[in-house]
């Protein structure tokens, strides 16, 4: 990590004896955003660039936590803001479930379809934030008075605090948890001589799971650069498919998330090929699991502000 450090903050690089990646065209990262990140999905394809098959896994194991027990699972496929897994257990169509693909890999699901012992799950869309729910909850008020203006909440003191925004009595909602926010950052990954556009699918002060056009290797070090959010250097605990998991050589300020602006998870979301078996149009992660807008998110926690 100190080499890899030295070297990108020389401005050198260096020249590893075998390389990973060989052979790219280094990539502008003019203009990147949430639109302009190709793993987003939010916009659906004319034609696949990417070939059905290039996540499909081979003996790959991952674990979900289903009704309060976790289990074993085989991964089969991973992109796109989802995953196959076949496993032992018998939920229902849209029921939530956790899937943990490794260490900082914990990512809430919805099952979107059924065959058999086989199982199409979709990722919740928004940036989910692990850590603390008060400072959680905080760092969303001031991304909304930052980036969102025109619904700035009343500025708070150093002392003030935000309680975790209490359940909705709706029993959609309440069965879910907590209120969704909308929000997805991005940011961008310096690997090798060359820049990767990701998308941030959780964050902890400890590490991040990212969505990226590379499966970077195991062990590799790199640089998460998140914008004004800050720049950190990391290293890849796992790989699968286009899901990586990074541990952070040191520790994040999850406060640092609202000086970037975030982009809006869209209303409708383009399942990749594998999730569209059950040919279902809304997502899961629609408004009756309790993703809020803007407006109501910022309603929802003002109302817990501690005076």
């Amino acid at each position: 990590m100190n080499n890899f450090r030295a070297a990108l903050l020389s401005g050198k690089g260096r020249e590893p004896a075998q390389p990973l990646v060989t052979g790219k065209k280094r990539r502008s990262t003019a203009g990147d955003g949430l639109d302009s990140i190709a793993v987003t999905r939010e916009v659906s394809r004319s034609t696949d660039h990417r070939g059905d098959d290039r996540h499909r896994l081979t003996t790959e194991t991952a674990v979900v936590l289903f009704r309060g027990t976790l289990l074993p699972v085989d991964l089969i496929n991973l992109s796109g803001g989802g995953a196959m897994v076949r496993g032992d257990f018998a939920p229902q169509l849209w029921e939530p479930v956790q899937l943990n693909l490794g260490e900082h890999g914990t990512v809430e699901c919805a099952v979107r379809w059924i065959r058999d012992d086989r199982f199409g799950l979709e990722f919740a869309h928004e940036t989910q934030i692990h850590g603390d729910p008060r400072e959680r909850d905080a760092m969303l008020l001031d991304v909304i008075h930052r980036s969102f203006p025109d619904l700035a909440p009343t500025t708070l003191a150093s002392t003030d605090a935000v309680e975790p925004a209490a359940a909705p009595s709706d029993a959609d909602a309440a069965r879910r948890g907590s209120p969704r926010h909308p929000m997805i950052w991005s940011g961008t990954v310096l690997f090798q001589h060359d820049s990767y556009p990701v998308r941030l699918r959780n964050v902890s002060p400890h590490g991040a799971m990212i969505e990226s056009p590379l499966a970077f290797p195991a062990g590799a070090e790199l640089f998460l650069d998140l914008g004004e959010a800050g720049s950190l250097f990391a290293s890849v605990c796992w790989a699968h498919g286009d899901q990586v998991g990074l541990e952070f050589a040191q520790t994040f300020n999850i406060a640092d998330l609202a000086k970037a602006r975030p982009g809006l998870a869209p209303q409708r979301w383009s399942s990749p090929q594998y999730l569209r078996q059950d040919q279902t149009d809304d997502s899961p992660w629609s408004a009756g699991w309790g993703r809020l807008t803007v407006e109501e998110l910022k309603a929802s926690l003002e109302g817990y502000l501690k005076h």
